[in-house]
């Protein structure tokens, strides 16, 4: 019946809309199980014949590759995604090479982002791979060229991606885009980091920004329930989640749509968190028009034990007229009340911000208001974003800054913004610590204080999950060094821990503008969405994080540590005496004796472990011998 469907598609030379997936009779079936709107495109098989998995007729059983681009939310949804195909039997894979089927989620926000998307659909077709594209790029632009021929998944249709998954092996193309509901938050899910759980608490906003191609595809604001959204908090802490990341494209407008605020939703979910902050809250990124009425409120939350005292408020630009031009609905004035109120109200507070750099109708005055704004507050973390025309806006058809002009502006704020030295002064600080992953170095752990500063540290791996105080030995420009004095329990009570000696470290704080950390091409959200400005710098310098496999960290934890630590040691001699605002540390009083120290550790370790294999090596010959010789 299928095929019949196919020639009459052919024949008519138009697609066929169907009810469901389901409708694509396959093998003389009948019947169907879920029931959609009538949203779904079915088109035939490609009459390029592919070469799919022997085993393609029996769903579950292949391997899929899954990529992501862009924001926190995305990478949610990715999760979501492989925590279904997961469930459903399939198996998840890093290698591309080696997997039976791509998922690329793709971000509309810049067109490098876009660009990059073209190359993996390229590739997966020279590849002969089968190839499903998800996110905002085919829900805002699903005629475009590219996505021709190709099964495409919408932002709210995640929930269905093994059912297309398993058409497209078969050799359909298929197309989910509409829907009026949002997917649910109890869905099955495999975080790239097992400690970290990121939380949609809305989608799409209430704003029009005249460059912003987001609101294309996420649309209008739609909010989940305060209710659904404690659940899953009380869902994800049972789980061993620590760090709860709230992603929205616009946090502060939560609820609008509900009749609620965010004060309302965040006191709920605060009250969900252990009292002991073995779990912490990171609220996502805000534009300024909505925290405005609710500044004080805001500033209680972000005091709260339990949450971290920073927040990602995207200002754009610096001058009220481009402000206008790009239909933000706030003026610079409105944008230093809310930096200043919270600055005052919330000790330790870290604010980000994001800056575009040539938008349509920026003028040299105009520009350099953005410098002195930058100036002014030394914000510790800005991202810095040339003007991308994006097609179907509004600033896509306004005059354009030449792109000499746009480069050259982009470099020198650049270069204001690498001069700042915002974590002088924290050498020999006690800090509360949450370490929550492994640095893309290989060689530190990865914390954050309570202003979300990125503390690198040097330790076992079983400290993953935990929380420490930790005394500050260095700061670079990106981030701090620290070595552990003490782990916190998760009963309010201190436990001691082994110090770790020798915090001198390397030359590891360096500018992430030349390792994929803070640059001028993240793609960050141009809408100011909260994936870039609250990361760790050296988490995001590791790219090939971007792919969902579960993760196994204790299973690495003694030997892991071991090589870190020699690792670290064997930097140490040429790092030494080096500035450190050029991003490493001073050689400290008392190094030499307890680096020969740990060397003698170090090589015991490994010499036993050496022992032990030649050991076992030994005992099985003599095994083999044995049972030669009695025959």
């Amino acid at each position: 019946m299928f095929l019949g469907l196919c020639g009459m598609k052919e024949s008519m030379g138009t697609e066929m809309l169907l009810e469901d997936i389901e409708d694509l009779m396959v093998g003389g079936a009948t019947g169907f199980r879920l029931p959609i709107a009538s949203n779904t495109v079915a088109v035939a098989p490609s009459t390029k014949k592919r070469n799919l998995p022997h085993d393609s007729s029996i769903p579950g059983t292949q391997t899929i590759y899954i990529k992501t681009f862009g924001c926190s939310h995305n990478q949610s949804d990715s999760e979501y995604m492989a925590g279904l195909l997961s469930a459903f039997g399939y198996s998840l894979s890093d290698n591309p090479d080696q997997s039976d089927l791509w998922l690329v989620n793709t971000c509309t926000v810049k067109s490098p982002s876009q660009s990059a998307m073209d190359t993996i659909i390229s590739r997966a077709k020279s590849s002969n791979k089968p190839l499903v594209v998800a996110g905002c790029v085919p829900q805002g632009s699903r005629n475009v060229k590219e996505l021709q021929g190709i099964s495409i998944v919408g932002v709210q249709q995640i929930d269905r991606v093994v059912e297309v998954v398993e058409e497209t092996l078969k050799g359909h193309e298929v197309r989910l885009l509409t829907r009026t509901t949002l997917p649910a938050l109890d869905l099955p899910k495999v975080r790239k980091n097992k400690f970290v759980e990121i939380l949609p608490i809305n989608v799409g906003c209430l704003g029009a920004c005249t460059y912003c191609k987001t609101k294309h595809a996420r649309g209008h604001l739609g909010s989940y329930t305060v209710q659904s959204l404690v659940e899953r908090i009380r869902s994800v802490i049972s789980d061993g989640v620590k760090e709860i990341w709230l992603s929205s494209e616009d946090t502060g407008a939560y609820g609008r749509d509900l009749g609620v605020n965010l004060p309302t939703l965040l006191n709920a979910l605060v009250a969900e968190l252990p009292a002991d902050a073995s779990t912490m809250l990171r609220i996502g990124m805000t534009n300024p028009p909505f925290i405005l009425e609710h500044l004080k409120e805001i500033a209680q939350i972000l005091r709260h034990p339990c949450v971290y005292s920073f927040l990602h408020v995207p200002v754009q630009s610096g001058s009220d007229t481009i402000l206008s031009a790009m239909n933000r609905e706030y003026t610079v004035s409105e944008f230093k009340t809310v930096v200043d109120t919270l600055t005052e109200l919330v000790p330790g507070m870290q604010i980000a911000t994001d800056i575009i750099c040539g938008f349509p109708g920026e003028t040299d005055e105009d520009f350099e208001q953005t410098v002195n704004l930058v100036n002014e507050y030394q914000f510790p973390q800005v991202h810095i974003s040339q003007f991308y025309p994006r097609p179907g806006t509004p600033a896509a058809r306004m005059k354009k800054v030449p792109s000499n002009v746009v480069k050259r502006r982009s470099r020198e704020l650049t270069n204001v913004f690498e001069a700042f030295t915002p974590y002088n002064g924290m050498e020999g600080r006690v800090e509360r610590i949450w370490i929550t992953d492994i640095a893309s170095d290989g060689v530190h752990l990865v914390g954050h204080t309570k202003g979300y500063i990125q503390v690198l540290i040097i330790a076992s791996d079983n400290m993953l999950g935990t929380s420490a105080m930790v005394k500050i030995t260095s700061v670079g420009r990106w981030s701090v060094f620290g070595e552990v004095i003490e782990m916190v329990s998760y009963s309010d009570r201190k436990v001691s821990c082994k110090q770790i000696p020798n915090q001198d470290v390397p030359s590891l704080c360096c500018n992430p503008a030349k390792n994929g950390g803070l640059s001028e091409t993240t793609e960050c959200s141009a809408c100011g969405n909260d994936s870039c400005c609250g990361q760790s710098m050296l988490e995001k310098s590791d790219d090939s994080r971007s792919s969902v496999v579960p993760q196994n960290q204790n299973s690495r934890s003694f030997v892991g540590w071991i090589l870190r630590k020699r690792k670290h040691l064997l930097h140490r001699g040429t790092e030494n005496g080096i500035d450190s605002a050029s991003g490493s540390v001073s050689k400290h009083e008392g190094d030499h004796g307890s680096m020969t120290k740990w060397d003698f550790i170090d090589k015991a370790l490994l010499g036993g472990i050496s022992v032990s294999i030649f050991t076992i090596i030994a005992l099985v010959v003599a095994l083999k011998f044995s049972v030669f010789w009695s025959k």
